[in-house]
């Protein structure tokens, strides 16, 4: 009984393929999470952001090979292509959550806290909005199309929206809503979300939301926001709800260690959203010249070569272009260091 249910298939793959990755899944933040950074006061230094940001891609391309073992090349080069895409677009993300972070005064040891619970709600999140993503593809093919339209709106908009023109976080809409409906502090309470103090008109000890709480909360909206980008670029690629989830989850898996490596550096990558933008322009374009209007098939490798080639672009050219600023940035790290000797 217990092996005809776990080979049974649900989403077009068998059940103990579900529930290993599950598993693996689980093992990695217990390993992370639970062995890693039992220290709530440690904070997560460049190097190690490093390291375990190419722990992570490192295990989902070893995935990937054993997609390729167990499906085939095809589903693979979907897989890694996803991976590749949804990792790249996440970086954006990067970006954003370190505005967010900033902007509300959280301190950096306390910054992977808020992270922690924020990638523990994203899992769930794409989860249910992969779910919803496969069964609107495989009622309607025609959604993809409406996919292709979305990217294609999404890339321009990046294209020619400017750095100004980002909302300030404490003035953000999200932000005045909800202060407007809870009481939240003026400034962090170590690693608390919920803190009971006085109310100011009654008196009466009452809970309030500090910083962490409003920054998990406006992380968690910045990713539903970034998953309406990043869900219906890898439906182009794939449509099969296993490659889609798995490819999904391994890129956000290794999102908290990606964000102490980047936002270090955030200035670094000034051009790197023209590279996104035209990544998610080259999909939704894929989906209209080859799955709405079948003039030329595009095998997979070739989206992971053009989104590869484009995110080289963006980084390296970035770097370049701020390379004044780097160099601005050590010599007067280097002159306080010899003013402090």
């Amino acid at each position: 009984m217990m092996m005809e249910f776990l080979n049974h298939e649900w989403l077009g793959k068998p059940v103990w393929m579900w529930l290993g990755f599950h598993a693996l899944v689980a093992g990695l933040l217990a390993f992370d999470l639970g062995l890693l950074h039992r220290d709530k006061n440690h904070e997560i230094g460049v190097k190690e952001s490093l390291l375990l940001t190419a722990f992570y891609f490192t295990l989902g391309l070893a995935f990937g090979g054993w997609i390729w073992w167990m499906l085939g090349f095809d589903p693979a080069q979907e897989y890694v292509t996803g991976l590749v895409i949804e990792k790249s677009l996440s970086m954006d993300n990067v970006f954003v959550i370190a505005v967010i972070l900033t902007s509300l005064g959280v301190p950096r040891a306390a910054q992977h806290r808020v992270l922690v619970w924020g990638i523990l709600a994203a899992v769930l999140l794409r989860g249910l909005m992969i779910g919803l993503g496969s069964a609107l593809v495989q009622q309607a093919h025609w959604v993809l199309s409406v996919f292709a339209a979305f990217l294609i709106y999404v890339g321009i908009k990046m294209l020619v929206s400017k750095e100004e023109d980002e909302h300030d976080i404490q003035n953000s809409a999200s932000m005045r809503l909800l202060k407007k409906w809870v009481r939240v502090t003026d400034k962090p309470e170590g690693q608390h979300f919920i803190v009971r103090r006085p109310d100011p008109k009654t008196g009466k000890m009452v809970r309030w939301l500090t910083p962490l709480a409003v920054a998990l909360v406006l992380v968690n909206i910045a990713d539903v926001i970034f998953a309406v980008d990043s869900v219906p670029a890898i439906f182009a690629i794939t449509t099969d709800p296993f490659i889609v989830y798995t490819s999904n989850i391994f890129a956000i898996l290794g999102l908290r260690a990606l964000y102490f490596a980047l936002a270090a550096m955030v200035d670094r990558f000034a051009y790197l959203k023209t590279a996104l933008a035209l990544i998610l322009l080259f999909i939704g374009a894929k989906i209209v010249v080859a799955d709405t209007l079948e003039l030329v098939h595009l095998p997979p490798w070739v989206s992971l070569v053009v989104t590869l080639v484009l995110l080289t672009l963006g980084v390296v050219y970035s770097l370049w272009r701020t390379r004044g600023a780097a160099e601005t940035e050590a010599e007067k790290t280097r002159a306080e260091v010899a003013h402090r000797i």
